[in-house]
């Protein structure tokens, strides 16, 4: 499965939305200049929320639907075109630009997004409720710079 970083997203307040910028370094305690309220709670063994990441055909597919969602307004770092969202699952490794993430949950969905949503219905993109629409939350395997355009693939899943 293959393809493309469209947007680099990054908050140094913290919160929604992240705005764009052209490149990053993604640490293994998250993306360089963006505030992180799970900062903490990496360092204190939870790596597992470094990075969030969404899908560019996802977003579209809302906004068809008429939800005012926009890259970034849902809160993830790397919004990603061109790979199979149903495809993807907890352990699955992407190499994402000179970086390495590996799939660690789905990302529960919390008010601060709500103005995304037509009536707040932040449960829209809630993994338990609609299966394959989910942000997703990684961990960082190996740090590396990420740029808008750069090539996106995945290097094994959970049952390699």
């Amino acid at each position: 499965m293959n393809g493309v970083i469209h947007s680099v997203n990054v908050s140094e307040e913290g919160g929604v939305p992240k705005l764009p910028i052209k490149a990053a370094i993604v640490r293994y305690e998250g993306m360089e200049g963006d505030h992180n309220r799970f900062r903490a709670e990496r360092k204190a063994g939870a790596p597992g929320r470094a990075i969030n990441i969404f899908s560019l055909e996802r977003i579209r597919q809302l906004q068809d639907e008429g939800h005012s969602i926009e890259v970034g307004s849902t809160g993830e770092n790397l919004t990603l075109e061109g790979m199979d969202w149903d495809a993807l699952e907890v352990g699955m490794v992407l190499r994402v630009g000179e970086a390495t993430i590996q799939l660690s949950e789905p990302c529960a969905p919390c008010n601060k997004i709500g103005d995304s949503f037509m009536d707040g219905r932040f449960a829209r993109i809630d993994h338990e409720q609609e299966l394959g629409w989910s942000r997703w939350l990684a961990s960082v395997l190996e740090e590396g710079m990420v740029s808008i355009g750069d090539n996106v693939s995945t290097l094994n899943t959970s049952e390699d």
